[in-house]
């Protein structure tokens, strides 16, 4: 069986929600406290024990990728200064297992567009995650539980595709993609019986709401391929889940154990730093 061992991760948005933030630099490189918030992500991902990212950029990103890549000058000067602490910082950024690969969106058409852009550097019948980086998921306070890898792990175990979810409040599901599924424990998966966009409180199958994280098998790839536009005129990845559930492909809701901040707004950028910070030992 094929372990998961790249990530697909969209860079290709405007972020208009963080403006005029975004105007002339990335979201993705907008700071979390101590680093930008596209290392936190990667760090998830090497966390879960994958390794090979994948970029769907566009022009004016180039900042993401720089951030990664080495900078010899700036390395050379601080050894001669013997600021080794520095030294091992920028090394920590991308590790010798890390593997940085980056592909174009050429026009936006939705996430599933987005995601079929890295089609091509996937093995056949290879697995892949799908990271959305404007959600930081991070465990709770004094622990170390990677929600990422213990999707890895269920799939590994099973081959399902899995989903990650977190409850929300019941007067707030409109707000969200609802799971309909039984509701599984912390840490856990149960089948899925399909989505449901934004519904209204009563409406609701369950008090799940969809994260931006996904383990997924090449065939949504396929699938993918052919998907017709959907909401918004745009391909959309739930879209081609849901026609892997038409095909009796089990898909299941994974129920996060961490946190989660939205950190593609400002209200939840600033509560991620906030909430970092001070668990970091930061003095505020």
């Amino acid at each position: 069986m094929t372990q998961v061992r790249k990530a697909i991760i969209p860079v290709a948005g405007f972020g208009t929600r963080l403006l005029p933030i975004s105007k002339a630099i990335p979201k993705e490189m907008v700071p979390v406290v101590d680093r930008p918030l596209i290392q936190h992500v990667v760090e998830e991902a090497l966390a879960a024990g994958i390794n090979e990212i994948v970029l769907v950029t566009r022009s004016g990103k180039s900042s993401i990728e720089d951030h990664f890549d080495a900078h010899a000058e700036l390395e050379d000067a601080l050894a001669s200064k013997g600021k080794d602490e520095l030294l091992a910082t920028l090394a920590a950024i991308a590790p010798p297992e890390l593997k940085i690969t980056s592909v174009r969106q050429p026009n936006a058409q939705g996430l599933g567009h987005a995601v079929y852009c890295a089609a091509h550097l996937l093995g056949q019948d290879e697995p892949f995650a799908v990271i959305l980086p404007d959600v930081l998921v991070k465990p709770q306070a004094n622990s170390s539980t990677c929600d990422l890898g213990r999707m890895v792990e269920l799939w590994d175990a099973s081959t399902a595709a899995q989903i990650m979810v977190e409850a929300v409040p019941q007067e707030d599901v409109y707000r969200y993609g609802i799971v309909d599924c039984d509701e599984p424990s912390a840490g856990e998966s149960a089948d899925m019986r399909g989505v449901v966009e934004k519904p209204k409180p009563e409406d609701a199958p369950s008090r799940l709401s969809v994260i931006g994280r996904y383990i997924l098998p090449y065939r949504v790839m396929e699938l993918l391929r052919d998907q017709p536009p959907g909401a918004g005129n745009e391909i959309q990845l739930t879209d081609a889940i849901d026609r892997l559930m038409q095909e009796g492909k089990q898909v299941q809701a994974f129920r996060m154990q961490g946190r989660t901040f939205d950190c593609g707004h400002i209200e939840g950028w600033l509560q991620a730093n906030t909430t970092l910070a001070r668990e970091a030992g930061y003095d505020l």
